[in-house]
């Protein structure tokens, strides 16, 4: 796990880093702490290395089916759903499907 974020070497103006942009990408590699890129002293950017994005959209895509499971337990529980036979029988009546 990466340290924390670190002020006075992770927060650059992006003048800084296109300007050094191959010594800033090392200290990425190194540290795998990503850097923040400002514009006007407001932050505009996050520059991390690919492997650390990877486990950014690993996490938020297991967070979405974990509360797409809690919302499907809700809905249960909260008596807002049916049987699927009850379903695939009405699907079947509408499209004139037959078994």
């Amino acid at each position: 796990m990466p340290a924390q974020l670190d002020i006075t070497k992770d927060i650059q103006p992006l003048t800084t880093f296109r300007n050094n942009s191959v010594k800033l990408i090392r200290q990425l590699k190194q540290t795998q702490r990503p850097i923040i890129l400002t514009v006007n002293g407001k932050p505009e950017a996050v520059l991390q290395d690919p492997a650390a994005y990877q486990r950014l959209l690993d996490l938020a895509a297991a967070s979405d089916a974990s509360e797409g499971i809690r919302q499907g337990l809700a809905d249960l529980a909260a008596g807002r759903a049916r049987p699927l036979d009850e379903v695939f029988d009405e699907m079947r009546a509408k499209y004139a499907i037959p078994r």
